[in-house]
């Protein structure tokens, strides 16, 4: 219509300033107008195949403008991963980088299998992973165990808080859904209404931004406020109620020792902090890795890769003096400019902002340097492995999100095809883990720090008649409850002594209450030389299934048809980095005569023992497809380079190079061709620079 036409015009004109809004209505109103969608359109292209330091530092073009310091920012764009999800599904299941798990049984929700490409590109996912935090800083890794114990996960609180709210259609009962997702889902739908109010939009995107905040009384009167039904049947919903995510499992013949599938992989590091701490030659702060599978029995499973019930995790615990909130390294990182979604610009309705590290640090944004110094290297290495630094944002758990032990919670989160999608949470845990474990295990995990010059302080000691009398009031129990209490914190014995209140303490799973009137402390002065305390964590988690979805998003683009042609399939390309391709480059004879030659046996033959020297995968088609649908083939795999073996390659040794994403291609004899590939890969060369030393053909 000419309205909507107008106000889409006018929006595309503001510059697209006004408050967020994650599903863009600027963005709905320009589809429909039709006359302004150039203006909101993402590039086509991806970000190079050869050096990912090289792709990472070039702007790609068309990008979102960058924002001033301290500019408000508003998302936009984003259109072509929705409109590219089909293609892109279809090459995935087609070139088998993943597809449903069990599929020629019909399949089971939330389980996948990746294939050989598939496989390729997450494992160098993970390489690079370890080669950007694991090596660059110094971390320690560990493998512990995919089954736990039902008293690790009792400790870490997960048996009796790791659930989820859960409604069902109260008309099939075989049909399930996650509230909070299912809320976040009719916001959106409701912000797509072209009669929208500035009013309701505000609304909409406070209950959207909140959604997996809210209580289970007050999830359920949203649902009945919105008259939110099944989506499928239109039924009515049953009330919201917890589900626990975790796969039980019995150990042992017997089934009498109860397991569980672990729910995260970062249990298995706080249960060996004791030991890696020894490790480090007992030094404060140090950092611990653990990659793995972890499982949650997702309540409504789908969109594909983002929602598994068994899935990849690399997490970092990085332990250090909960007092101290610096980072030595901060300063490398405080220039650089990132997007923050702080929780007060949430819980208003507006946008976010873009400010420096240092600025972010400085202004409160930023809590801990530590904290930052983590933000900041999750997006540097997000950008390496491809993710477009445009739809990266760094979005702060809101207050009642946070778990009651966080001191500041940050997700990395990625726009893409689903919106927004959360993809690497970033967690001051405090002391809470270790705390609860030494608690539950009887076992002390403080950390002992030798102070330089002794210190004299005052402590709270239990009076010799108040251990008497503790003793008697418990009878056979009442030695441990003495020694248990004597073992207390000074700061809480401080807190009894100082308000006569009551102590709690467990002795062999059983609690016991000590009155005030049974104790009675005296101060001393002792002369402390070691400093003992609970070390707090920082904790960056990473969902590498998650990472991969949005990286292939980011990468696929495709090329138009040959008119001339006859080929009717749509010619996809993934522009993977060169870092994370599963392959690096392919080998191609130009045709049958080529691949029955003696000379290109024997010079294939030595050129593939190159490549596997120097670590470099690689593929070989000598099908008898021409030789530009075989370089398609390989453009779907998002292989960086193909060399191709000619007549010309028979009398003097030489052959074409081809790169995936110009489509250029050098000649340059073979013997060079597997060192030049290895530069363009790790970024000691980039084919701009590398490709002027050749002859073009």
């Amino acid at each position: 219509s000419v309205w909507l036409r107008a106000i889409g015009a006018r929006w595309a004109a503001a510059a697209m300033t006004t408050d967020f809004l994650e599903t863009s209505i600027r963005y709905q109103y320009a589809i429909k107008s039709g006359v302004v969608l150039d203006a909101f359109k993402q590039p086509s292209g991806g970000g190079g195949a050869s050096s990912s330091r090289a792709a990472a530092a070039a702007p790609s073009a068309g990008a979102a403008p960058a924002a001033t310091q301290g500019e408000t920012v508003t998302h936009v764009g984003g259109d072509s991963f929705s409109k590219n999800q089909k293609e892109l599904q279809e090459l995935c299941k087609r070139r088998f980088f993943y597809r449903q798990a069990f599929d020629i049984y019909g399949g089971v929700a939330g389980f996948f299998t990746f294939g050989p490409p598939g496989c390729a590109m997450k494992n160098n996912l993970i390489r690079q992973w370890r080669q950007h935090f694991v090596i660059e800083e110094n971390l320690l890794e560990v493998e512990d165990t995919c089954i736990m114990q039902h008293a690790v996960l009792k400790a870490s609180g997960h048996v009796d808080r790791f659930n989820d709210f859960m409604v069902k259609d109260t008309g099939d009962e075989s049909k399930f859904y996650r509230a909070d997702k299912l809320l976040e889902e009719i916001m959106d739908e409701k912000m797509k209404a072209a009669d929208l109010t500035e009013d309701q939009r505000k609304e909409y995107t406070i209950v959207r931004n909140q959604a997996d905040a809210y209580s289970r009384e007050e999830i359920g009167a949203l649902f009945k406020k919105y008259g939110i039904k099944a989506p499928e049947t239109g039924n009515e919903l049953s009330d919201p109620y917890e589900f626990n995510l975790m796969f039980p499992t019995p150990i042992g013949p017997g089934g009498y020792m109860q397991g569980y599938l672990r729910p995260e992989t970062a249990q298995g590091i706080f249960l060996n902090y004791k030991f890696c701490c020894e490790q480090n030659a007992n030094r404060l702060p140090f950092g611990c890795a653990q990659v793995g599978k972890a499982f949650r029995n997702e309540i409504a499973p789908r969109a594909g890769l983002t929602r598994q019930r068994e899935f990849t995790q690399a997490e970092i615990e990085f332990f250090v003096n909960p007092k101290s909130k610096e980072h030595a390294k901060f300063k490398n990182v405080e220039g650089l400019t990132l997007t923050f979604f702080h929780a007060n610009e949430q819980l208003a309705g507006k946008d976010p902002v873009r400010c420096t590290m240092g600025d972010a640090y400085k202004n409160g944004v930023l809590k801990s340097q530590i904290l930052g110094y983590f933000l900041a290297r999750t997006f540097l290495f997000l950008r390496s492995v491809g993710v477009k630094e445009e739809h990266i944002r760094f979005r702060q758990h809101l207050p009642t999100e946070m778990a009651h032990y966080a001191a500041d919670c940050w997700d990395a989160e990625v726009f893409c095809s689903l919106g927004w999608l959360e993809i690497v949470g970033h967690a001051d845990r405090s002391a809470f883990d270790l705390t609860a474990h030494s608690k539950a295990a009887k076992v002390d995990l403080s950390y002992k720090e030798v102070l330089e010059k002794p210190i004299e302080q005052e402590v709270y000691l239990l009076t010799k008649p108040a251990g008497i009398a503790i003793m008697k009031a418990f009878g056979k129990d009442g030695r441990a409850v003495k020694a248990s209490i004597e073992a207390l914190p000074q700061s809480e014995l401080e807190k009894i002594a100082t308000t006569s209140s009551p102590a709690t303490v467990e002795v062999e799973g059983k609690s016991f209450e000590v009155k005030p009137e049974l104790m009675s402390f005296e101060k001393k002065k002792e002369k402390i030389s070691v400093n003992a305390f609970t070390p707090g964590v920082i904790e960056p988690s990473f969902g590498i299934d998650r990472i991969l979805t949005v990286v292939l998003e980011h990468a696929y683009y495709a090329r138009p048809k040959d008119e001339s042609g006859d080929d009717k399939q749509t010619r996809g390309v993934l522009s993977l980095s060169a870092v994370i391709a599963p392959y690096k480059c392919t080998l191609l004879p130009l045709d049958q005569r080529i691949a029955r030659h003696e000379k290109y046996l024997a010079l294939s033959g030595t050129f593939k023992r190159e490549l596997s020297v120097l670590g470099l995968s690689y593929t070989i088609d000598e099908s008898g497809a021409t030789i530009g649908r075989r370089y398609a083939r390989n453009d779907e795999l998002g292989i960086p380079f193909a060399v191709t073996f000619d007549f010309t390659t028979l009398e003097d040794s030489t052959v074409t190079m081809r790169e995936r994403d110009s489509m250029e291609q050098i000649r340059l004899p073979l013997s060079e061709a597997a060192d030049l590939i290895r530069n363009l890969c790790i970024g000691d060369a980039t084919w701009a620079n590398a490709s002027p030393k050749y002859k073009t053909t």
